[in-house]
């Protein structure tokens, strides 16, 4: 979110600024790659070819089974879609969950940062925990109901929206802006989790890699972990306001 809200104004005017945050955060979505993401995202490429065909598989269906385990289970946790609430109303709520939720994310990096290998290496699937309910969470206040099958998979686009390369991002970004939910898949098998976990690992890695070192690992978990939910707190409600506007 590029600058704040107006304050004091009509529904009609608050919406109006929306839009023009949403066509900011549309423009920088479907941006070209700079040079420094091409050089790196190289460097990324070259060495998921070296890693055996083997070890991507178990990496794909480790993230697969948690990832949907995780879906599943924010069910008894997320809290019913909130009705007759104005966009504006519907964005401060947004704009407290996340803030609490980057100060949760950013004390369990500190922790696990803290910890050395073994425990920095927990916050992976930890991270993952609370950035998907972070995502069930703004999508009941943005009135979508998260125990819809369409919803949990726009949720997991909205994920790979956020922690993706800028050629991917493209692509997923105009599966989020098209989204119907009567045209979407029925089951997660058309979802491409070998791709979904190549691309969170890729975005991830070097802040990761950070966290493990001794000394510093503390505080570049903690600040990776704020950095990376306040990232996705700003993609999901760009995507929730964008399907407001539309009407959808």
């Amino acid at each position: 979110m590029t600058s704040g809200p107006p304050a004091f104004v009509s529904a009609t005017a608050y919406e109006h600024w929306a839009q023009g945050e949403v066509a900011r955060w549309r423009e920088k979505m479907l941006a070209p790659p700079s040079a420094w993401n091409r050089a790196t995202r190289g460097v990324q490429q070259r060495i998921n070819r070296v890693i055996p065909e083997k070890v991507h598989q178990a990496v794909t269906a480790v993230m697969e089974r948690m990832t949907r385990a995780i879906l599943v289970g924010a069910d008894m946790t997320t809290a019913q879609p909130l009705a007759g609430l104005s966009l504006e109303d519907r964005d401060a709520r947004a704009a407290d969950f996340i803030r609490n939720y980057r100060r949760t994310a950013a004390v369990e990096g500190g922790v696990t940062g803290a910890g050395g290998f073994w425990m920095a290496a927990a916050d992976f699937p930890i991270l993952i925990g609370i950035k998907i309910k972070l995502l069930f969470d703004l999508a009941a206040i943005y009135g979508h109901d998260g125990q819809q099958f369409a919803e949990r998979l726009f949720v997991l686009h909205l994920f790979e929206l956020a922690f993706s390369s800028a050629e991917h991002r493209a692509d997923v970004f105009r599966k989020v802006e098209a989204w119907g939910p009567a045209d979407c898949p029925q089951s997660f098998e058309a979802f491409d989790w070998r791709r979904f976990q190549q691309e969170y690992r890729d975005y991830i890695d070097l802040a990761k890699l950070a966290q493990m070192l001794p000394v510093v690992g503390a505080p570049v978990g903690a600040v990776a972990n704020w950095g990376l939910v306040g990232r996705l707190g700003e993609t999901a409600v760009n995507a929730y306001r964008m399907r407001w506007l539309a009407g959808r």
